[in-house]
């Protein structure tokens, strides 16, 4: 049996090591290190001499698939066929000898791509669906990214951080996008409660399931509608009932916004994993390009460019500042929203994954 080919089924990707470039292939696990040669353009160096090169593009994360038939056609041209998109929707090209790389940079400025997102700067921004394809967003997340590119694209292709800063996005608490271990990231936010549309509830929704879906036991049943009711004082306006009962809108034109929160990473280089915190509670939507909010991020960067030693992060400087001179140094007022309340736990579980039993 074990000599029969292996059957093809379309459950699960592919091995991904079907696709990986010859040079990284014979190399694995050999790598040595790396060098950062520009803002785009960076080498790794195996063991045994060889050598890939990576060329990095931003990519808006919703491409057309124009796009992605020019990347494709590029890749080609000077790379054998050969391209990855990372975690953060960076396209990066791979080409095995120094030479190949000024073409392919010629060729993909030529075609207008952002080249940068290497070394101590911001990369592509994680995001959500936003209002293109999602039914309970607080905001654009794709619109919203776009704003942000744009006023502070030098941050990827030219200018240096302290450290490397990651952005993302979030439309809206529920968080498909993961953002709460962020250095910034903005958080899409309903101010309302769900309106109950009695009628169509009993009709169109499952009241067990609707009841079930709220994550602070804030639904229960309505008997004299044949409905539900929320106590007001428990909903946290995540709108997760709406996933569940779509007689139960939240999105709210007016009142619906954004929060920023900042100082999160994921790895545990120097210090532990840290979760976000908030440092704006609420901004207005105000689509297309979102002055307020691209406004808040620049000013933090600013903050963080001037107080930080190499290689903080933001969360880091924050530390190390404290609270009160992060507020102090970025102008943010500080209001009663930033009061944690929540205390189960925080002295009771140590969960960072550098914590050593002692």
């Amino acid at each position: 049996m074990s000599d029969l080919p292996q059957r093809q089924t379309d459950i699960g990707p592919p091995h991904y090591s079907k696709f990986l470039h010859p040079v990284i292939a014979k190399n694995y696990g050999k790598w040595q290190y790396h060098e950062v040669l520009s803002p785009g353009t960076m080498v790794h160096v195996s063991e045994t001499g060889d050598k890939i090169y990576t060329v990095r593009i931003a990519s808006p994360r919703l491409l057309s698939t124009d796009t992605i038939r020019e990347h494709c056609a590029i890749a080609e041209k000077h790379c054998g066929g050969y391209l990855r998109f990372t975690s953060r929707n960076n396209v990066e090209f791979f080409v095995d000898a120094e030479s190949k790389v000024a073409p392919l940079v010629k060729d993909l400025e030529a075609k207008g791509f952002l080249l940068g997102g290497i070394g101590p700067r911001i990369s592509n921004i994680v995001h959500t669906q936003g209002w293109v394809h999602c039914h309970s967003a607080a905001t654009d997340a794709s619109g919203l990214v776009k704003a942000i590119m744009d006023e502070c694209s030098e941050y990827f292709t030219t200018k240096e951080l302290p450290n490397k800063v990651r952005l993302a996005v979030a439309c809206c608490v529920n968080m498909c996008g993961a953002v709460h271990c962020s250095d910034i990231a903005l958080v899409g936010v309903h101010k309302t409660p769900p309106r109950i549309d009695d009628v169509n509830v009993k009709n169109a929704c499952e009241v067990p399931s609707t009841i079930a879906s709220c994550p602070t036991s804030a639904i229960s049943p309505n008997p004299a509608t044949k409905s539900v009711k929320i106590k007001l004082e428990k909903c946290m306006y995540c709108g997760n009932c709406y996933s569940v009962c779509p007689a139960m809108p939240i999105a709210d034109a007016k009142n619906d916004g954004i929060a920023i929160v900042v100082g999160g990473k994921v790895n545990s280089l120097r210090s532990n994993p840290k979760f976000s915190k908030l440092v704006v509670p609420w901004i207005p939507n105000n689509p297309p390009r979102w002055p307020q909010v691209t406004d808040a991020i620049k000013v933090i960067l600013k903050a963080y460019i001037a107080g930080a030693k190499k290689h903080e992060r933001v969360g880091e400087w924050i530390e190390r500042i404290g609270w009160e001179g992060f507020f102090k140094e970025t102008g943010f007022e500080f209001k009663y929203q930033h009061i944690d309340d929540f205390t189960f736990a925080r002295e009771t579980y140590r969960m960072a994954s550098t914590f050593k039993w002692s």
